[in-house]
C-alpha cells in the first residue's frame, strides 16, 4: 500500500478486458446449465453443455497463460470441469457403479483428473508463489 494514497501501487492491479470477462460470464452461465441438467437428470443437455463449458474454460487457461496463478487456478477449473463432466457422463450412461478394482467403481475414475488439479494448485502454492514472492524482495 501506498501510505499517501491508501492504495495498492499500480503494478499490483490485474485488469481483464471485457471481452474476457464477458467470456468468463458466459463460461458461468454454461457451467450451471450443465449442472443444473445433471441435477435434473436432462442427460442431452447436460451432455451437451460439456462442450462449450470446457471449451470456454480452456480458452481462459490459454489466455492466462502468461500468469502464473491465473494459469495455475483456471488449469485447475478446466480439470475439474473435466472430471466433473465424467462423473457425470458416468452417471448419465448407468457406469459409475459398475465395479473397477475391489471397492472402487467406475466412478473413482474421476479421482484422476481431480488428483492433478489439486497437484497443480499445490505446485503453485508450495513453489511457484512463494518463489514469485521471494524474487519480488
Amino acid at each position: 500500500m501506498n501510505p499517501a494514497t491508501n492504495h495498492p501501487p499500480k503494478n499490483n492491479i490485474y485488469t481483464i478486458p471485457l471481452a474476457y470477462r464477458k467470456m468468463e460470464n458466459l463460461h458461468i452461465v454454461f457451467w450451471l446449465f450443465k449442472d443444473v441438467a445433471w441435477c435434473m437428470e436432462w442427460r442431452p443437455l447436460g451432455i451437451m453443455m460439456i462442450v462449450p463449458t470446457l471449451l470456454i474454460s480452456v480458452m481462459i487457461t490459454w489466455r492466462t497463460r502468461n500468469i502464473a496463478s491465473e494459469l495455475s487456478h483456471n488449469a485447475a477449473i478446466s480439470i475439474w470441469i473435466l472430471a466433473n463432466s465424467y462423473w457425470m457422463v458416468s452417471e448419465f450412461l448407468g457406469f459409475d457403479t459398475h465395479p473397477l478394482i475391489g471397492i472402487y467403481t467406475y466412478k473413482h475414475l474421476a479421482i484422476i483428473p481431480f488428483g492433478l488439479g489439486i497437484f497443480i494448485l499445490a505446485v503453485y502454492y508450495l513453489y511457484l508463489l512463494p518463489k514469485e514472492t521471494k524474487d519480488k524482495m
